[in-house]
């Protein structure tokens, strides 16, 4: 007998279906995982034996082979462990197989039989009201599945509660939908005490979209200027919260179902890699400009940054998406932001100084500030800020 579970493969925002394939037959015991899994993948034989046994099941002493369909598609996660899972338990007799074709099933297992939390539940829940199926996740993940319209949506608490469910002896109740927070009052522009210029150009950037790089030495407001931005955009209407929320559940950043209307706002070190700010790693993540999306990505000492990682910018910023290439997988994550960069007019940030001299002005100027690519100053509107 050969037992199916449907579950999905995350391909940036996208979900592709996967079939786990169960087959028990004669044999030396032995558990083969096949279908290009990754390490995390592989390791769910581990987890699945340790969690049958802690419900009081073991699996027979036969060979056992689970194929995830399509073969030649990568597969990355460890949310294929229940349906692995279900995929066994349905081969063994112990649930109705067919009752399981209605569902696509995603969550990681714990060894003592808990269903807990993996990335990705929203996109998950998104193609499973494409298709037209039910959903079975993690308990704390319910809310967060309930925002896919007209899903069914099984969210158990472990294994047991979930077979209990199946086999009608225990009925699971229907999570709740996840919360709406509103934009939350951050920086205002009132605690910012002169600077007119550079209030004014931030309003002009808010009204217009533009993205804008503010030049002035330390201490002149230009983090505060930047963080107060969020403050006057208008909240993000509910497609753009779920566009949102869709990037930060593939990040795992979705916490217990909430749905913010409030604009992000990411300012990474100056440190940060190429992968980190745009995507990419070995198990492709969205990067700092996609979790930026539809709101504000913040580069403080932008001249600090290496100029190939500032230069990978160029490219989202003109189309509004990031795609990442790579040898077993293409991937594009949307990245529409408004981009606020600041920089020191010199390395000492007081190039023309009265009151600090400095023996390499004004060459230390056009050093420094040639760092930036001209096609990258080009997507940006720049205004000067003085020290008051």
């Amino acid at each position: 007998m050969v037992a199916l579970v449907r579950t999905v493969a995350y391909l940036g925002l996208e979900a592709r279906e996967v079939e786990v394939q169960c087959h028990i037959g004669p044999g030396l015991p032995r558990f083969n995982l096949v279908g290009l899994p990754d390490k995390a993948v592989s390791e769910s034989r581990e987890r699945v034996y340790a969690a049958l046994a802690a419900i009081g099941l073991a699996l027979p002493p036969k060979r056992i082979t689970v194929n995830l369909s399509p073969a030649d598609l990568p597969k990355d996660g460890s949310h294929f462990d229940l349906p692995i899972a279900l995929a066994l338990l349905a081969t063994m007799g112990v649930t109705d197989a067919e009752q399981l074709t209605d569902w696509i099933a995603v969550g990681e297992l714990a060894l003592d039989g808990r269903v807990v939390a993996s990335p990705g539940v929203l996109i998950a829940a998104l193609h499973a009201s494409s298709v037209g199926s039910g959903l079975i996740c993690p308990l704390e993940q319910g809310p967060e599945a309930r925002w896919a319209s007209g899903v069914p949506v099984l969210a158990p608490r472990d294994l047991t509660s979930l077979l209990g469910h199946l086999k009608g002896s225990l009925v699971l109740p229907e999570p709740p939908r996840g919360m709406i927070e509103d934009a939350q009052a951050g920086n205002d522009l009132k605690q910012v005490k002169g600077q007119e210029t550079a209030k004014r150009a931030l309003e002009i950037a808010a009204a217009g979209g533009h993205n804008l790089m503010m030049v002035g030495p330390p201490g002149s407001g230009k983090s505060l200027l930047a963080s107060c931005l969020p403050g006057i955009l208008p909240p993000l209407s509910p497609a753009e919260a779920l566009e949102v929320s869709m990037v930060q559940s593939v990040a795992g950043m979705l916490e217990a179902g909430r749905i913010s209307r409030a604009r992000p706002f990411r300012a990474p070190h100056h440190s940060a890699s190429m992968a980190a700010l745009t995507g990419g790693g070995l198990k492709v993540r969205p990067g700092e400009v996609s979790l930026a999306h539809l709101g504000v990505l913040f580069l403080d000492k932008l001249p600090e940054f290496q100029r190939p990682v500032l230069d990978s910018l160029r490219q989202p910023l003109e189309t509004g998406h990031v795609d990442v290439a790579r040898a077993n997988a293409h991937v594009t994550f949307p990245a529409r932001v408004q981009l606020v960069a600041a920089m020191n007019p010199c390395r000492c940030g007081y190039a023309g100084d009265p009151a600090r001299n400095c023996n390499k002005y004004p060459r230390c100027i056009g050093d420094y500030q040639t760092r930036l690519s001209g096609p990258l100053l080009d997507r940006s509107t720049s205004t000067s800020m003085s020290a008051r």
